[in-house]
């Protein structure tokens, strides 16, 4: 069974993976009181077995107990009449979901940043507080489906004022976001540079930047990489923690976060 969660309820959540930590940070910045971002429970008459969260177009599913069934079919049918344009989840779930031609799989490599102390970053052209418009300018070059701004910017600066994320932005060319940070895991999102600054470095100084002071602050920050970027990653040293497949739909042109 999946039920919506209301305002009375409870996520009860071992915040031991990604996409635990990913659902507990949507309920820590909205709780169960907006519409776009909603909670579900999966379970049977006498235990949980995990939770979906569907904010927006994202689905993230996270599974805990795995004996005996958990639920593919009521899953799949969830997926069917949401028509989500994302489906975040673990492997042992993504690899058995049966999914129609409106969708394909997608592979993404985890990455964990480096802890070395950068040598040419300059932390006087870092912007600990962005404007959020030229964030998002530079967000669209490098992510075209993040193309509504009304959305992304009701998001993010709800996320930045509840204190769940905070953004960077390095030599007004490239800039980066901490989605979360939970019990000392950060994961970082939206890394993106200008068209025109592209092959200066500036992403990798500014990443290497974070990674060395977030580690300074007893912090372990991971990033995710789609096929076309994951080169990039390992070039400059980061370590690979895991491979794993999301489902994606065919259609283009869907914001999502």
């Amino acid at each position: 069974m999946i039920r919506k969660l209301t305002g009375e309820d409870k996520l009860n959540l071992k915040l031991d993976n990604y996409y635990a930590r990913r659902i507990i940070s949507y309920y820590n910045a909205y709780g169960l009181d907006y519409d776009f971002c909603a909670f579900f429970e999966i379970s049977n008459e006498e235990e949980i077995y995990g939770y979906i969260l569907q904010i927006n177009a994202l689905v993230i599913i996270e599974i805990f107990k795995r004996e005996g069934q958990f639920f593919l079919e009521e899953i799949e049918g969830y997926i069917k009449l949401n028509e989500p344009y994302r489906i975040e989840a673990p492997s042992f779930v993504i690899n058995y979901l049966k999914i129609d031609e409106n969708y394909k799989i997608i592979k993404r490599t985890q990455f964990e940043l480096t802890y070395h102390k950068p040598t040419n970053f300059d932390e006087s052209f870092l912007n600990f507080n962005p404007k959020l418009d030229d964030v998002f300018e530079i967000i669209t070059e490098g992510f075209p489906n993040v193309n509504n701004y009304a959305l992304w910017l009701t998001e993010n600066s709800h996320r930045l004022r509840r204190g769940i994320s905070k953004m960077f932005l390095y030599k007004n060319c490239s800039t980066a976001t901490i989605i979360f940070d939970i019990e000392n895991n950060i994961l970082i999102g939206q890394v993106a540079t200008k068209i025109e600054a592209r092959g200066k470095g500036y992403a990798r100084e500014l990443l290497y930047w974070l990674g060395y002071y977030l580690f300074l602050n007893g912090k372990i920050a991971t990033l995710f990489a789609l096929d076309y970027r994951e080169s990039f990653y390992r070039e400059i040293g980061f370590k690979e923690i895991s491979i794993e497949n999301v489902i994606q739909r065919n259609d283009e042109g869907k914001d999502v976060k």
